[in-house]
């Protein structure tokens, strides 16, 4: 019996809870000292919005009637089973203190973010239907944007945390470049942030077999973190030594130009110097043919002298001898012009040698080491220019290396000429004694005494004159020798000029680029600490004030938080044919047995 009455009075208790209760008389109006929104949305696999609701959390001050501001399609009560009413967009409650919720759900109510999810397979895209169940290298992509149908107050301070739980027994070998992988139970959990203002593409990428994956969670919270100044002292410090370093190689981009200008110079002088002595070198050269033909003629008449006082001394007579005297003044005079020509061309090989002397000496000693190239080469100079000053400074150095090697024949030419010159004075001078003597002779008719010595003289100064001759056209042969040689020196001493000064000009240019440099890093300090304060501004939304989601008449907003799902990607489960057991239909006293 006591049964009976138990489950009338449970009867009867949930007839009173269906029974509409009587009209309530007039509230006061309530208060709220704060709202907090939380919106859930459920999104397809590929990130479509399918499903919308919000829970609203009032902060109750002052018990009585509430109005809240939403467009809703249909309204629950979470707090009580008191009925709500929805006036347009005006939601009418009763609520007693403390916190009162209830869920508005919505149709079509655009989110601040757009979502996008696509899937691929060994590289191929593929839709979250024909995935599931399927084996090999799976990529998953998640792109978020701006929704420029909704307020960017949220796009603007709000980051987004992305997470997903891949199952370890199906998943294996993941990567997520942009993210943080954390584990969790038989689960490698993985979670992106998306920072405020910012448009992302989230790459997760795994081996799968049977793939199936759970929704993806994405949350939405206001970025109103304060975030504090970081220590960049250290950091500040290594950038003003790599300043000074940049201005020490500024400064010695500009030492290098300045003793490049030096060296350019010099290779200026120098190829001006070496077309003088090219040129008296080629001087030289032509006049040889004309002093070898002059020696050959005073050897002939020599030797025809020669033989004929020899031959001849029995047929002799007075005009004979004054024709020999004439004859012997003669070729002392030629050797004199000889002579003459020659010490006009040992002032002009003096001038040309000198001139070049003082080019090669202008030519810089020191010594580029290897070290210094280094460091040109680190300096983020042109490396073309940096590469034709590093092979002009070594032409430089070789061009003077061997100048300092050939420098003591240069220098025996000019000796070798006051020899010749010499000689040749000294040959004259003795024909003119000869010529002298037998006009003395003339005179004194000591004919036989004079015409034996004339005959030993010529004699003598026939065959002294042969080996001279020898010797002047050996001489003159290497002079032919030296110039042609010289020839070829000389077009590369051009070529280091010219190539010392296109380095200049690059070099110059270099240091514009260096200088530049150092100009744009001397307050590299100071910058970044302009640009660490700029990026906290940025990033710092701790002043930022909540604005409701759902209606701008709502205010004291608390906070608005998004709670955004996609749905799972699982396989198809095999249905299984169940045998339904066929029950006897009850009595009437079963039945009546039954209610008590």
């Amino acid at each position: 019996m006591m049964r009976g009455v138990k489950k009338f009075l449970v009867i009867f208790a949930a007839i009173g809870l269906v029974v509409p209760s009587l009209p309530a008389t007039a509230q006061e109006s309530g208060e709220i000292s704060s709202k907090d929104e939380v919106v859930y949305a459920k999104l397809s696999a590929i990130g479509e919005e399918q499903e919308l609701y919000v829970v609203n959390i009032l902060e109750v001050e002052k018990a009585g009637k509430i109005v809240d501001y939403g467009s809703y399609s249909s309204l629950k009560n979470l707090t009580n089973l008191d009925e709500m009413n929805q006036v347009d967009n005006a939601v009418e409650l009763s609520a007693s203190e403390g916190k009162f919720y209830y869920q508005g759900n919505m149709n079509e109510e655009p989110l601040p973010w757009n979502i996008s999810i696509s899937y691929l397979l060994d590289g191929k895209e593929i839709s979250p239907e024909q995935l599931a169940g399927k084996d090999g290298r799976v990529q998953v992509k998640i792109a978020t944007s701006y929704n420029d149908q909704v307020d960017s107050v949220f796009y603007n301070n709000y980051l987004l945390q992305v997470s997903l739980a891949l199952n370890t027994d199906l998943f294996s070998n993941i990567e997520a470049p942009d993210g943080m992988l954390a584990n969790a139970g038989k689960n490698k959990q993985v979670t992106f942030t998306v920072m405020p203002e910012k448009e992302e593409e989230l790459v997760v990428e795994a081996d799968v077999v049977d793939f199936e994956l759970e929704g993806i969670d994405i949350t939405g919270i206001p970025s109103s973190m304060p975030i504090d100044a970081p220590d960049i002292d250290d950091m500040t410090g290594d950038l003003s030594q790599l300043t000074k370093a940049i201005n020490k190689i500024n400064n010695g981009v500009g030492d290098l130009q300045n003793g490049l200008a030096q060296i350019n110079d010099g290779a200026k002088k120098l190829g001006e110097g070496s077309l003088k002595y090219k040129d008296g070198m080629t001087s030289i050269s032509s006049s040889s043919p004309e002093i070898v033909s002059a020696s050959i003629s005073i050897s002939q008449a020599l030797q025809t002298l020669n033989a004929s006082i020899a031959n001849g001394s029995d047929d002799m007579n007075l005009d004979d001898f004054e024709q020999l005297t004439a004859g012997l003044s003669e070729i002392a005079k030629g050797l004199r012009d000889t002579s003459d020509g020659l010490n006009t061309l040992k002032e002009n090989y003096a001038t040309a040698y000198s001139t070049l002397n003082k080019a090669m000496e202008a030519i810089p000693e020191y010594e580029i080491t290897k070290e210094q190239t280094t460091q040109l080469y680190n300096s983020g100079g042109d490396q073309a220019v940096l590469n034709q000053l590093l092979e002009t400074y070594s032409a430089a150095r070789s061009a003077k290396g061997t100048y300092e090697a050939v420098k003591q024949a240069f220098d025996a030419v000019n000796g070798t000429l006051d020899e010749v010159s010499g000689s040749l004075t000294l040959m004259a001078d003795n024909l003119d004694k000869m010529s002298g003597g037998l006009s003395t002779s003339l005179e004194d008719m000591d004919f036989a005494e004079s015409f034996a010595q004339l005959q030993n003289g010529i004699s003598q100064l026939s065959t002294n004159y042969q080996a001279f001759h020898s010797g002047l056209v050996t001489y003159t042969g290497g002079v032919n020798e030296l110039s042609h040689s010289y020839t070829q020196i000389h077009n590369g001493i051009v070529g280091v000029s010219q190539g010392t000064n296109e380095i200049e000009n690059g070099l110059s240019r270099l240091h514009d680029g260096t200088n530049e440099l150092y100009e744009s890093t001397a307050d590299l300090p100071e910058q970044m600490k302009k640009e660490v304060d700029q990026m906290i501004d940025d990033f710092d939304k701790s002043d930022f004030e909540a604005v409701s989601f759902v209606s701008p008449e709502n205010k004291k907003i608390n906070s608005v938080q998004f709670v955004l799902k996609t749905e799972s990607i699982k396989k198809e489960e095999k249905e299984e044919v169940k045998t339904e057991k066929v029950e006897e239909e009850k009595g009437f006293w079963a039945k009546l047995m039954d209610l008590f």
